[in-house]
């Protein structure tokens, strides 16, 4: 997965709150490849005869603005798949169900929490803006006003590396290697019995 620090690209408002998984992709579509992309699913029963759904208005949206607790119901990260597939790079909102924000992270969805969203989403209406995100300065820009959000410094590394927590662990292989030979130098009874059994099973 690419990682990335700054995106520009067009917001547009999704005027709800309590936005939950089913609502993001139907469970229905769960059963289809990811290697096809769930772009296509997102949102499908929120668009479904809807010619004004905002993400249909102004296609290309990389940024979406939200009400509050977003990505909340169930635990799927299909719902992160289909928002990622379909081009967005980070969700706006004040707050977001805690498994949805994990989930969007270790798939390079930037799940911004940040107060003023609705007053943002308000103020966009049916519209899209202009819209920048720097990681390294944790800010959105949009409209030229510029917005600080929080973003906890291991989400910062994850987004712009292109991880997710695998790789967050992988990158520290040098660190526990270390560990683990310090600690049988200095507890080798801590490791009688597995160097027993490997020596039986040699």
């Amino acid at each position: 997965m690419a990682g990335w620090s700054v995106n520009e690209g067009r917001a547009v408002a999704l005027p709800r709150r309590d936005v939950d998984t089913d609502q993001i992709i139907p469970a229905r579509f769960m059963s289809a490849s990811r290697a096809d992309g769930y772009g296509q699913y997102l949102f499908a029963d929120l668009r479904e005869g809807d010619d004004g759904f905002p993400l249909d208005r102004h296609r290309g949206a990389s940024v979406l603005i939200a009400g509050a607790n977003f990505g909340c119901g169930s635990s799927r990260e299909a719902a992160v798949y289909a928002l990622v597939d379909a081009g967005i790079r980070a969700v706006i909102a004040p707050s977001f169900a805690d498994i949805f924000a994990g989930n969007a992270v270790n798939n390079g969805l930037l799940p911004a929490a940040l107060p003023d969203a609705e007053a943002l989403m308000d103020e966009l209406g049916a519209n899209a803006a202009e819209a920048r995100i720097d990681l390294e300065t944790a800010t959105l820009t949009i409209a030229g006003q510029s917005h600080e959000f929080r973003l906890p410094d291991v989400w910062r590394h994850k987004l712009t590396n292109g991880w997710d927590d695998i790789d967050l662990t992988r990158a520290h292989l040098d660190e526990i290697a270390a560990f683990r030979e310090a600690r049988h130098a200095n507890a080798p009874w801590v490791w009688a019995e597995q160097d027993d059994e490997q020596a039986t099973a040699g």
